[in-house]
């Protein structure tokens, strides 16, 4: 092992240009780079970004400055532009392989020390001229080398598990469309038992609160992570009235995003206390399969995402639903064992889906440990 300065282990491209109209096609945002994952499969602006973005090379590493917690690292696919509140890094290739340098820009140690000298409030960022003089362990070349085949074969691994997952996903999306796509409709709104806004009381000061999911919990598979969650305080009469039930149906009511409009829907699938924040509503169904009825709604949602953008309206930079737009969507007039044979369908692949993501957890271990692995073990 031999230690640097990170200055000597890589060099940050700082070429920038003011973007014309023609860039729009070849811009990378932090938005586009997805947490453990090198390829970037998203990319590109419906107008001309704003501001002077940074030039990029096939090949470089991305890495978001801004909020380096997300641990956002992708590797350029084309030559073009990357947001400013990026880095553009390029390998010292006398001190680091440059297959073995992405994995180091992810990995633990790296990252852990982006977050510690990251400054500023609600979008903490990371300086240069800070990160410039931490100071890394690396191997020597060749241990590198050994290390970055071994990495790249489970990244690629990983990878092949990854596409399994959205190949499930879409063979469920698929099944659905086959079953139901020409069947008469009824509107959501006639299925609803209860529905009620959610709740974000005050600080919960004294760690008694009451966990309370938010859009931020939301992923884009209709399920909840739900490993950062807060506790708030909230009166036991509204916890009472508007604890979720299992199998409800959590609606985003307020929020959205370029690419996903306001009206992201989850799935409510635990046995424990749980409330939701003020940014989205709750969902209870009659007569009619809740998970069916979920699902009508999540696959209405990503394939019809232009209707969907037409019932919310814009105020102060956040998109608010219209319900009662909303509840019109139609749940499609399918008989009991039919959705019967459609729920047992959905639960069948998210058993296969839990076992592909149990592997893509074990790889992510190996890699992290192959990363931190002592290089005397290496040879």
């Amino acid at each position: 092992m031999a230690t640097y300065r990170f200055d000597e282990i890589a060099i940050n491209s700082t070429k920038k240009k003011k973007p014309t109209e023609e860039d729009k096609v070849h811009y990378i945002g932090l938005e586009h780079i997805d947490p453990g994952c090198f390829n970037i499969v998203r990319w590109g602006s419906d107008v001309a970004p704003t501001g002077d973005k940074l030039l990029m090379q096939k090949g470089d590493v991305l890495f978001g400055k801004r909020r380096a917690y997300q641990r956002k690292v992708g590797i350029a696919p084309f030559d073009g532009i990357f947001s400013a509140h990026g880095m553009v890094l390029r390998p010292n290739t006398e001190i680091i392989d440059a297959n073995y340098f992405p994995f180091f820009i992810s990995s633990d140690r790296f990252m852990e020390t982006a977050v510690r000298i990251s400054v500023g409030g609600l979008s903490p960022t990371i300086n240069w001229k800070d990160l410039a003089k931490q100071k890394f362990d690396l191997p020597t070349l060749e241990e590198q080398k050994v290390l970055a085949d071994k990495l790249w074969a489970a990244y690629r691994l990983k990878e092949g598990y990854k596409k399994l997952l959205a190949a499930t996903d879409e063979m469920v999306k698929s099944q659905f469309i086959e079953m139901f796509s020409s069947y008469q409709t009824t509107p959501v709104g006639n299925y609803i038992e209860d529905s009620y806004p959610g709740e974000w009381g005050t600080e919960d000061k004294d760690g008694n609160g009451v966990k309370v999911v938010r859009t931020t919990n939301f992923t884009n598979s209709g399920k909840l992570d739900l490993t950062d969650v807060v506790t708030r305080s909230i009166s036991e009469k509204k916890i009472e009235r508007k604890t979720i039930r299992k199998y409800d149906t959590i609606l985003e009511r307020s929020g959205g995003t370029t690419d996903n409009p306001v009206g992201r829907v989850v799935l409510f699938e635990e046995d424990e206390q749980y409330l939701c924040n003020n940014f989205t509503q709750v969902l209870r169904f009659k007569k009619v399969d809740p998970i069916f009825a979920f699902y009508s709604l999540f696959y209405f949602y990503h394939t019809n995402k232009i209707v969907v953008r037409s019932m919310g309206s814009k105020t102060t930079g956040i998109q608010n639903l219209n319900m009662s737009k909303y509840l019109e969507i139609g749940i499609p007039n399918a008989s009991d064992d039919e959705q019967k044979k459609f729920v047992a369908i959905a639960k069948q692949a998210d058993k296969s889906k839990f076992e592909l993501k149990q592997c893509i957890e074990n790889i992510d271990k190996v890699i992290n440990s192959l990363i931190n692995l002592n290089s005397a073990t290496l040879l």
